[in-house]
């Protein structure tokens, strides 16, 4: 486990393995220790960095609004203090919105993208309300919000099968202080629309969807990639496709790194 200081606040963050670099970023709710499964796999070839974003897992809040571009600043600088110039960027959900502000930030630094369960699209108005009604939800019952946010992020025929992987996910979005929660919220609200970065095809693209999902819509999500070179993989489950769909995931992933 590492640190360094972003604007005098702590980020946390891990390095295993050797070669070319890959990033892994997690989703609202999440922290570094979802990744833990993959960074065994994956550093057997590559060298991997897993990092918690602002507010979120052993990293401090930053503030009362957490911007994508904050977030990607923060990634920049744990690359600049490991002396890594350029690596391929995984983001899952808000994780993606963070690796696509990165890739507008400092395009020289990245090699590939993958979008995991996330999307170059900013949130529509009624996305935007939702947004503003979880801040109130959370700050009137934390523990509730957690749980309902969690359990409603897998497809609705994997909430009973995978009931052990849900709870431990839970487990660990309670670990998330109110503060990062807000600030995730307000500046997952007002991101930037990134879908030209897509368009432009600068540099390889793998989006992974999950038909079921029960967050972002599977249909809208196709037309992001329409006339691009963007690799798709699309599941028959959640927005969890890392669990929901581990299995087939690890060599898809794998293939794409090479």
């Amino acid at each position: 486990m590492k640190n360094i200081l972003y604007k005098n606040t702590k980020v946390s963050f891990t390095d295993s393995g050797e070669g070319n670099a890959i990033v892994l970023l997690h989703g609202f709710l999440e922290n570094k220790k979802m990744w833990a499964e993959y960074v065994e796999l994956f550093s057997e070839k590559y060298r991997v960095i897993t990092i918690d974003l602002l507010g979120h897992g052993e990293s401090d809040s930053l503030g009362y609004v957490h911007e994508m571009e904050d977030n990607a600043s923060v990634v920049y600088e744990v690359l600049e203090s490991l002396k890594i110039e350029k690596a391929t960027i995984l983001g899952h959900s808000m994780g993606g919105y963070v690796a696509l502000a990165f890739a507008e930030l400092f395009p020289k630094n990245i090699k590939k993208l993958v979008l995991l369960n996330s999307t170059s699209k900013e949130d529509s108005a009624e996305k935007k309300l939702n947004r503003t009604r979880a801040i109130k939800a959370v700050k009137q019952n934390y523990v509730n919000f957690v749980s309902l946010a969690i359990a409603n992020l897998f497809s609705e025929n994997n909430r009973t099968r995978l009931a052990a992987e849900i709870e431990k996910v839970r487990e660990q979005a309670l670990k998330t202080p109110l503060q990062g929660i807000v600030a995730s919220l307000e500046g997952m609200k007002i991101r930037k629309d990134r879908e030209w970065l897509l368009q432009e095809n600068r540099f390889p693209v793998l989006l992974i969807l999950g038909r079921k999902d029960p967050v972002l819509n599977y249909e809208e999500s196709l037309a992001q990639i329409e006339d691009t070179t963007a690799e798709l993989v699309s599941f028959e489950d959640g927005h969890m496709s890392h669990i929901e769909n581990k299995e087939e995931l690890k060599p898809i992933l794998l293939d794409f790194f090479n």
